[in-house]
């Protein structure tokens, strides 16, 4: 049981940076929608973003503030000049050729050409070194091929048109006066005029190129800077102030300010909580994790999801060659989602087996400190006894010594006297031939 709850929970942890940005996708679908709408009945594009920037920084500020009080770095001048280029990179020049470009041509085409945003971040992080492209290595060969599969099935999403694919939710009466705006997102009316639709297509691809931009240097950012909400929120804020000044020179209109309870509310609030303040940080999140490339290739599923949100809510046409370009797409994406996989177990890999390695060595170090002294106690145990050895020979050298020195002291004074007693006489050679002869018999 143990072993089935860990198993599930391991799927659980790794199946959470997925799942989070499929519901992000979702998130984007929508303001795809909602912020059409709104611009559709004449909402600037300059007062939106602002708007939305006002409103994410109000929702982020708070949390931002009190989850990461403690843990909050302190800023540099270079990290300050990096958020500042984040704010203008991603609410200013991203979000407002965006809707430029979505006033311009339709959500299904701005959705299509978000699709290049993978293969841009791809290149970008090369150039940056953040991804290495080693073409003899099967995952790389497949994020190649994935993103070049993906941005395929992107143009024929856009290009084939097909027959129409009735759906039981399009024969509604939709009481909305959006027909107008149904009418305009097909791609191949010519309502809108083919300059319209190539100054719309331009903005579209600077909106993604400085899109792109913002993820690899959200990434460079991520690395030092490690509070993500904190970052998130004087990102919104820098961007405020830019947008701000933005409009101020774009719009000379102070009517352009004023929003009621109606959509272009609607349209500010959900960009600005949705799609700014919750996709930022938990883009920030997983893009430390991940990187920028595992983030962007969802980017084709917002295609998929606004043709079936769009044909639903707006009462949009659908066609067969958008539901086979999609699933290229989705084909090409898993290409790619695969070959980042298996960048992450490779990572995963070599962090685990260095904080397997580095314990051994630490253990096999302990030990050679502990045999190391224990020789230098025995060492050290061998020359107090060698020590006390020699002492105790040298005690017993001192004491023969002084034994022979006594017996030495002892026979001179013997030879002393002798040599006091008086000179006698010599005696008669008779007496003395008599003393040799008897001294034989007294040794028997």
């Amino acid at each position: 049981m143990e072993g089935k709850g860990s198993g599930i929970a391991n799927f659980v942890e790794g199946a959470q940076p997925y799942i989070a940005m499929i519901s992000l996708q979702f998130g984007y679908a929508g303001m795809n929608i909602v912020t059409k709408v709104a611009l559709n009945r004449g909402m600037s594009h300059y007062v939106l973003v602002t708007y939305r920037q006002a409103f994410a920084t109000i929702a982020l500020a708070p949390f931002a503030f009190f989850l990461e009080r403690k843990v909050r770095p302190k800023i540099s001048f270079t990290m300050l000049m990096q958020i500042f280029l984040l704010g203008f990179l991603g609410p200013v020049i991203d979000q407002n050729f965006y809707y430029a470009g979505l006033k311009l041509t339709s959500t299904t085409f701005s959705c299509a050409t978000s699709n290049m945003l993978p293969a841009m971040t791809f290149i970008l992080a090369l150039l940056c070194r953040m991804e290495k492209l080693e073409m003899k290595k099967v995952r790389c060969q497949a994020k190649v091929v994935g993103t070049l599969v993906t941005v395929g099935g992107a143009i024929l999403m856009t290009l084939y048109k097909g027959n129409v694919i009735s759906f039981f939710w399009s024969h509604h009466n939709n009481n909305y006066d959006l027909q107008s705006s149904s009418a305009s997102s097909n791609y191949y009316s010519f309502e809108s005029t083919n300059q319209d639709w190539l100054k719309g297509s331009i903005l579209l691809l600077f909106a993604n190129l400085a899109w792109a931009l913002f993820f690899i240097i959200q990434a460079i950012t991520l690395r030092n800077y490690t509070a993500h909400l904190s970052l998130t929120t004087l990102v919104c804020f820098f961007g405020t102030l830019q947008s701000m000044a933005v409009t101020f020179v774009m719009e000379h209109q102070t009517s352009v300010w004023n929003i009621g309870w109606d959509m272009n509310l609607l349209a500010s609030v959900y960009a600005g909580i949705v799609s700014s303040s919750i996709a930022y940080y938990v883009q920030g999140m997983i893009m430390r994790k991940r990187g920028p490339v595992f983030v962007t290739a969802f980017t084709p599923m917002i295609m998929i999801i606004v043709a079936i949100m769009g044909s639903f809510m707006l009462a949009e046409k659908i066609y067969i060659g958008r539901v086979v370009g999609g699933i290229v797409m989705v084909v090409g994406l898993y290409s790619v989602l695969w070959g980042k996989y298996k960048d992450y177990k490779e990572k995963e890999a070599i962090i685990e087996e260095t904080t397997i390695v580095e314990p051994v060595k630490l253990l096999i170090s302990v030990d050679k400190f502990e045999k190391n002294k224990k020789k230098k106690l025995a060492t050290v145990v061998e020359e107090e006894e060698e020590e006390e050895e020699e002492t105790t020979t040298s005690t017993a050298l001192n004491d023969i010594e002084m034994q022979r020195n006594d017996t030495t002291s002892n026979v001179d004074d013997n030879n002393n006297n002798v040599a006091k007693l008086p000179r006698l006489s010599p005696l008669p050679i008779l007496v003395v031939i008599a003393m040799d002869e008897a001294t034989p018999k007294d040794s028997d």
